[in-house]
């Protein structure tokens, strides 16, 4: 279904008086709301079989950020070995949108440096439209934190270093 049609589609909705509209079409799920006539309609589109393929994507940039890894401890370099492996991963559970704060006018939940107890919150990762708060599985001190603020994650992917000494 090119732009096109769905367009024709939005204006077909939007004029029928319709609540809601689902169309299903091989790999591709469209839904059209219209909430109160005359009003922008809501629209969602959900490509599932797409996916499955577009996982693989978000995992090529896990590579991108792993030289990022690299460059750091490029002037020490067997020394960041083994720093790193006394640190504890705390890695995403799930895949979605790391965000360091719970909301954008509140402060971060852990900085660098920052003491964390077993159970304190240290991020939200969106996922659905659902804010999931990650928790401290460990006490310790939080060394590095691995991903950007408001970037995609996946499952899996470390989040923080944390020094459990």
């Amino acid at each position: 279904m090119d732009l096109k049609e769905i367009q024709n589609l939005i204006k077909f909705v939007s004029n029928s008086g319709v609540a809601e509209v689902k169309l299903e079409m091989d790999n591709v799920k469209i839904t059209i709301r219209t909430t109160v006539e005359g009003s922008t309609p809501e629209i969602t589109y959900v490509q599932t079989p797409a996916v499955a393929p577009a996982l693989p994507q978000p995992a090529t940039q896990i590579p991108v950020s792993t030289p990022a890894a690299p460059a750091t401890p490029a002037a020490p370099a067997a020394p960041a070995a083994d720093d790193t492996s006394k640190y504890i991963t705390v890695k995403s559970p799930i895949i979605g949108t790391f965000y360091r704060k719970p909301a954008p006018d509140k402060p971060m939940f852990v900085e660098v440096g920052s003491t964390i107890a077993k159970g304190d919150v240290l991020c939200v990762i969106e996922a659905m439209k659902l804010f999931n708060e990650i928790e401290s599985e460990v006490a310790g001190k939080i060394v590095k934190i691995l991903v950007d603020d408001s970037s995609p994650v996946e499952f899996d992917q470390p989040l923080f270093l944390v020094d459990p000494s």
